[in-house]
């Protein structure tokens, strides 16, 4: 441990969420990359999910007890982050909130860093820097020229490339937004969505410590194959936003190009990986992309030659799999002109375009 830290107040300044559904999960890694190494007022809310608090409480170890750590329980027999993300968001009364993986750690300061951002730049919301298991910083969101980190606007920063709203959310401003429930996945797309098209000041630490992703927890297994409806029921949830009914054309062309080339192509690449085949699943597919489209018509225009191509190719009624594995690789070589230009010149240089997009995002991975 390092240098003891001071015990928070009634109403800590910072209130972080971290569910955990399973006594194989790093709990108490997670929880001690915070009380450690934090010197503001945070407390750690533990949420134990369709699981024992008993059975959490003992393999928190000493931080069961410790001052800064609360341990919460909820039983609801949804196999969901969205319903303990929520509990503990409704038992929060710090002035900020924060979310939190099991899996995951924080860098040493990270809170503090981010604290420190919003006091300078009175953000409303403070994105953290991600770290990738390999040591890389995520290039998303790819903001402007790859190093903007104040007054961020959602389409000019392309923020919807962020999915998970890790780092500092005001209370007093989003303390009654809540993640999406009943979802298998995406449950936290609309809870950014309406983050990032808020008009709320938004600051990014891109220079600071890192919220650490880590891919060492040992109870994963392969996802069963779900409908392809299911994958994205959280598009009812985005269209239900206040936003959405009043979004302009070029707000949700930026949402829906980062759909698109972040959630439908992993759809596609995933079913293609787990051998079931795509022919029979092309129709849901189809009906998919039709409904991105209507929500955002000239989002087709700026998807890149090789992203066109895989559309192209599942509207075939002979789509094949091996073909379209190939035309997801290709899309995936970014050095290629295929992967960097739409089909029309003119859309070259648009902003959500590949070229800029991508070009962005390397800049702010080697910020």
């Amino acid at each position: 441990m390092t240098n003891a830290m001071p015990t928070h107040a009634p109403h800590p300044l910072v209130d972080l969420i971290i569910p955990v559904h399973s006594p194989t999960r790093p709990i108490a890694r997670a929880v001690a990359s915070v009380v450690d190494h934090t010197h503001a007022d945070v407390r750690v809310n533990v949420i134990a999910h369709n699981i024992g608090a008993d059975v959490i409480r003992s393999h928190l170890g000493s931080y069961a007890e410790h001052a800064r750590v609360r341990l919460l329980e909820l039983r609801d027999d949804i196999h969901s982050p969205a319903g303990p993300m929520n509990h503990g968001l409704s038992h929060s009364d710090a002035r900020f909130l924060s979310v939190m993986g099991s899996d995951d750690e924080l860098s040493p300061g990270a809170i503090d860093s981010w604290l420190a951002l919003q006091r300078a730049s009175r953000a409303e919301v403070v994105i953290a820097r991600i770290v990738l298991p390999d040591g890389r910083t995520d290039p998303y969101p790819p903001v402007r020229g790859g190093r903007r980190t104040r007054a961020l606007d959602p389409r000019k920063d392309r923020l919807s490339y962020r999915s998970a709203p890790v780092g500092l959310i005001d209370r007093q401003r989003f303390g009654a937004l809540r993640f999406s429930e009943g979802l298998q996945s995406g449950e936290d797309l609309a809870y950014s969505t309406a983050l990032w098209n808020s008009g709320a000041q938004i600051a990014y630490d891109l220079h600071g410590p890192g919220y650490l992703i880590n891919d060492d927890a040992d109870d994963r297994v392969t996802a069963a194959p779900r409908p392809v409806a299911e994958d994205f029921r959280f598009l009812d949830a985005i269209e239900d936003l206040d936003w959405f009914a009043t979004a302009g054309r070029t707000a949700r062309e930026a949402l829906v190009v980062k759909l698109i080339r972040m959630h439908f192509f992993d759809v596609l690449r995933a079913h293609l990986a787990q051998g079931g085949g795509v022919r029979a699943q092309a129709d849901p597919f189809r009906s998919v992309l039709e409904r991105l489209v209507r929500m955002a018509p000239s989002a087709l225009s700026l998807l890149s030659v090789a992203d066109r191509r895989v559309l192209d190719a599942l509207q075939s009624p002979h789509v094949d799999d091996d073909e379209l594995d190939e035309l997801l690789a290709a899309r995936s070589r970014y050095r290629s002109a295929a992967a960097l230009l739409p089909r029309n010149p003119l859309s070259v240089l648009h902003r959500q375009a590949p070229l800029r997009t991508l070009g962005a995002g390397v800049r702010a991975a080697s910020a």
